[in-house]
């Protein structure tokens, strides 16, 4: 099992930059695909980004690409997400996810192990 703990998140004006933070406990971190979810103000939790357990693989939902950028540091236990250029459509309530298989999925039912959650709030 591993333990996920977000941090990094705040208050930000429209066109700033932040990076969220997960740590993973544990000593099998390399073995889990990581993915990012949000859920915005009265809306599902939805897909934001995910990485390969090598992090040589990525895949955004559309909405982030080119402004977001998923990364990992497998001797760290911690996986990023570096958001640029923040919308206020950005604002919500970040999760980091970590699923124990090969290939990198968008479907958060293929996610066991979930962080509490850290919040993003962008003003215009």
């Amino acid at each position: 099992q591993v333990q996920l703990v977000d941090s990094g998140g705040g208050l930000v004006e429209a066109g700033d930059s932040l990076r969220l933070s997960c740590q993973a406990s544990g000593r099998t971190f390399a073995l889990y695909v990581m993915g990012w979810f949000r859920q915005r103000p009265g809306k599902e939790r939805d897909f934001v980004a995910a990485i390969s357990r090598s992090g040589d693989t990525t895949n955004y939902a559309d909405s982030v690409k080119g402004r977001f950028t998923i990364s990992r540091d497998n001797a760290r236990n911690t996986v990023y997400l570096q958001m640029n250029s923040l919308k206020p459509e950005d604002t919500a309530v970040y999760y980091c996810a970590g699923r124990n298989g090969l290939a990198i999925s968008k479907a958060q039912y293929e996610y066991s192990y979930w962080g509490q959650g850290t919040q993003v709030t962008v003003s215009s």
